[in-house]
């Protein structure tokens, strides 16, 4: 299994030149996700081919263009209502966002709405900065989606 994400994001790294850099390492992401994300989460492509993690995860959302993508909007997944709020008020994933939400996704979410009772259904947290900056250079090698260009498919 190891074998396949490491070889998935080699591949998907080699043909995505043109990402903007990542302070993270994508191959140590590559193990952080194995043992620490896919057993809630999974990144799956627009053809339905599993990339990373196991199919038909239900936990957690894909993660297959999380990086410039507006918060709490994958069809089909039931969002916590924080993590909506804070996307409708504008949260689209950078690295800047990720690594405080993956370190501490209540205290994060706490902080960007101004309010003390909002909560992540997301109950994991990575415990050290560099991983969390590992795990989001592997996800960067999946896509990372042009804010601009999410605005004009969804028509707004």
């Amino acid at each position: 299994m190891r074998s396949r994400i490491l070889t998935a994001a080699s591949a998907a790294a080699m043909s995505l030149l043109t990402l903007p850099a990542f302070a993270g390492d994508p191959e140590a992401g590559a193990s952080a996700f194995a043992s620490q994300c896919q057993n809630c989460h999974n990144v799956v492509n627009d053809e339905g081919d599993v990339l990373a993690g196991r199919p038909n995860m239900r936990t957690g959302p894909n993660l297959y263009g999380v990086l410039g993508r507006q918060a709490g909007t994958v069809d089909g997944f039931r969002y916590g209502g924080s993590l909506v709020e804070a996307g409708e008020a504008g949260l689209v994933w950078a690295a800047d966002d990720m690594v405080p939400y993956l370190m501490d996704p209540n205290s994060y979410l706490r902080e960007t709405l101004g309010n003390n009772r909002a909560r992540s259904q997301m109950s994991f947290r990575v415990r050290d900065e560099e991983t969390a900056q590992d795990i989001i250079a592997f996800l960067a090698t999946f896509g990372v989606v042009d804010a601009e260009e999410e605005t004009e498919e969804s028509g707004s």
